[in-house]
């Protein structure tokens, strides 16, 4: 209920202040586990990646968060998992694959943080092929400039069988770059990409 009403509150103010814009909803599977892989441009990107689809999104957030009064509370109930600074602890990384198994969405950010400048992690490839969810790559297309246009583009998920049985390179190396490839072309065409 708290997570429709904030949504819905979230989904009016980013149209009207942003003009945000989705492109490719169709392509977010409507069952199953599905991990959103999206470029990290600003802190507004959790509910950019996620208010203008039907399913309820998932997001890891700081711990310390989750200790702010009224925002902490807020956050849980909104799908939130702590993350401790540092690194993502086994508990953080155990319940998002529950997540994942149990067949919902989580939104994660492969760079790490606003300035990896496209540079991804392994940690999504790593939650998408250990859980079996579809990687959907996602562009946010913008600056957050008020009155200006934001889009977000979600793409077919990213097929990344093809990467586990890899006879060179990393496993997970080679399907972050998968993701992080199909990211990079949504931004320059501002399309989705096919799979």
């Amino acid at each position: 209920m708290i997570y429709v009403l904030c949504s819905g509150i979230l989904r009016i103010l980013y149209r009207f202040l942003f003009r945000l814009e989705a492109v490719g909803t169709e392509n977010v599977p409507a069952e199953g586990g599905v991990l959103l892989c999206s470029n990290h441009i600003s802190n507004l990107d959790p509910p950019t990646v996620g208010i203008l689809l039907k399913r309820k999104v998932h997001f890891m957030a700081k711990a310390e968060l989750f200790n702010v009064p009224v925002l902490g509370s807020l956050i849980t109930k909104l799908g939130a998992i702590p993350v401790k600074r540092g690194g993502v602890s086994k508990e953080s990384i155990k319940l998002a694959l529950t997540i994942l198994r149990d067949g919902h969405v989580m939104g994660i950010f492969p760079e790490g943080s606003r300035n990896s400048q496209g540079i991804g992690k392994k940690g999504a490839a790593s939650f998408a092929l250990r859980s079996g969810a579809a990687a959907v790559p996602v562009a946010i297309v913008g600056e957050y400039k008020l009155f200006r246009k934001t889009k977000v583009i979600y793409g077919k998920p990213v097929d990344l069988e093809q990467y586990k049985t890899a006879v060179e390179g990393d496993p997970l190396e080679l399907a972050t770059e998968g993701i992080m490839s199909r990211i990079r072309t949504m931004k320059e065409t501002g399309q989705p990409t096919q799979s």
